[in-house]
């Protein structure tokens, strides 16, 4: 090996060590990622209890509830597409517990259905999972003042709009109405981990191959 290859050899076997470092890296998140999604799965599935007194965003999130009520009739559709159906609303209606006033998401109408559900019931029984979706970013549109839509289920906006405590239910069986329930699920929650790594992974292989070619040009000019 002449001096002009040890530089670049050096410097191709760091890069490459770095690449392979930050896929091992990305492997070890997945496993750890795997971890909180079973941990999540099996928190969704268990029994059912009371709606907290002072609910956490955090601690409670997918807490599975059950809880004895009204709905109101007071309630605000939020705008989503399901891919067999197309575009419709999720009823997020006001209900009231045992004096309190929460939120609970009915599920879905489909559009021409929409105000399905914005009228006063009997007492009924609600199961599912609180909740507080994390929908919004830099491209959300803020609510439709004019038609009443909304485009993100932001519980905070949407307890101030309808004077409730921020804390969401989302329903886990049909309430009535017609209204399909759309139950919590961890299909949302990203985990991109396996893919980050396989693309460490390529491009390690790749920086090595572009040494390997480079080191092949030096020693063609050499000879």
């Amino acid at each position: 090996m002449t001096r002009r290859m040890i530089l670049p050899v050096l410097f191709g076997l760091l890069g490459a060590a770095v690449l392979v470092a930050l896929g091992v890296w990305q492997l070890q998140r997945l496993a750890w990622k795997e971890g909180i999604l079973a941990d999540i799965a099996q928190r969704m599935q268990s029994a059912p209890v009371a709606v907290p007194a002072v609910a956490d965003p955090v601690i409670d999130r997918f807490l599975p509830v059950t809880a004895t009520g009204d709905f109101t009739g007071e309630a605000l559709d939020v705008l989503v597409s399901r891919r067999e159906i197309g575009a419709g609303y999720r009823v997020i209606a006001v209900f009231v517990t045992g004096g309190r006033r929460i939120l609970v998401d009915r599920g879905f109408v489909v559009d021409e259905a929409r105000g399905t559900g914005h009228a006063a019931t009997g007492a009924v029984s609600v199961t599912g999972n609180l909740h507080w979706p994390d929908e919004i970013d830099s491209y959300t549109p803020a609510p439709d003042t004019k038609t009443g839509v909304w485009f993100a289920r932001d519980v905070p906006m949407l307890s101030a709009a309808l004077g409730t405590e921020p804390v969401l239910i989302i329903a886990r069986s049909n309430t009535g109405d017609g209204i399909e329930a759309m139950p919590v699920g961890d299909a949302g929650i990203p985990n991109n981990h396996l893919g980050y790594a396989i693309q460490w992974f390529l491009l390690a292989v790749v920086w090595l191959g572009m040494t390997a070619l480079y080191l092949w040009r030096i020693r063609r000019k050499a000879v």
